[in-house]
């Protein structure tokens, strides 16, 4: 598996408090990589250095051979990056296909065109996006009626409309019940295998993290403590220690 985001030396402190140190990881093409770690780990910082929302003090974020370390996050965006958010990020007053066609609009540069055009450019590719998400019958419904776990179907829908090459998915189940959290992550495994597009996830929820990554970054106060397989990361004893305990243990 060809290497497609390399993070080398990542650092960032906030005053005197260094959230961040001298972090590095590396992730696969068509891989999903979790970062896991108890409150205050600095797993949140160190996504949101990759996603561009926070500058790093030092270190480099290699995409497909490109430093993008620092960049706005439209930017890293425009480079193929997309992201989903903990808070689901949607129109609530536009419906769902309308929101896939502003993110196919954004894709294509159409973003100026005049409203009434604007409501039939990429009326089908969107259309073709929802029903692989399983949208279908909900496409003119209005965003702001939909229950929470079809609304974070929405944002992935809109996020795989840029067709990145690299997915962000910020706690992606929360607020989702467990059927959701699974039906959802088994969704993003086929668009994973079928696009060949990687996902790098935070996530609270250990049977998630177990059961749909490939490898596994455990942070503790700032630095990386491993990298490895479900597997290795659940025999890590330095993890068992400061991690969960046996909670590592129950999870499959």
């Amino acid at each position: 598996m060809s290497v497609l985001l390399e993070v080398n030396g990542l650092a960032k402190s906030f005053g005197g408090v260094q959230a961040v140190r001298d972090v590095s990881f590396s992730l696969g093409r068509s891989e999903m990589l979790a970062i896991i770690g108890p409150n205050g780990a600095g797993k949140s910082t160190c996504f949101n250095m990759v996603g561009g929302q926070i500058r790093p003090d030092r270190g480099t974020i290699v995409l497909d051979g490109q430093d993008i370390a620092g960049k706005a996050p439209r930017d890293i965006w425009r480079r193929g990056v997309g992201r989903t958010f903990q808070i689901s990020a949607t129109f609530m007053s536009m419906t769902v296909c309308e929101n896939v066609q502003m993110a196919l609009m954004s894709h294509h540069w159409r973003t100026r065109a005049l409203l009434p055009l604007a409501s039939r450019l990429y009326a089908e590719e969107a259309a073709a996006i929802l029903d692989r998400i399983g949208l279908a019958d909900r496409r003119s419904h209005m965003c702001g009626v939909l229950a929470y776990g079809d609304l974070k179907r929405v944002e992935l829908a809109v996020a795989i409309a840029h067709r990145p090459k690299l997915l962000l998915m910020d706690e992606p189940t929360a607020g989702m019940s467990p059927s959701e959290r699974e039906a959802l992550m088994q969704l993003t495994a086929d668009i994973v295998r079928q696009e060949e597009m990687a996902v790098l996830f935070t996530e609270h929820d250990m049977d998630v993290v177990f059961a749909h990554s490939a490898r596994i970054v455990v942070m503790n106060r700032g630095a990386v403590v491993t990298v490895g397989t479900p597997a290795e990361v659940r025999e890590n004893a330095e993890v068992k220690h400061i991690y969960l305990g046996g909670t590592l243990e129950a999870a499959h």
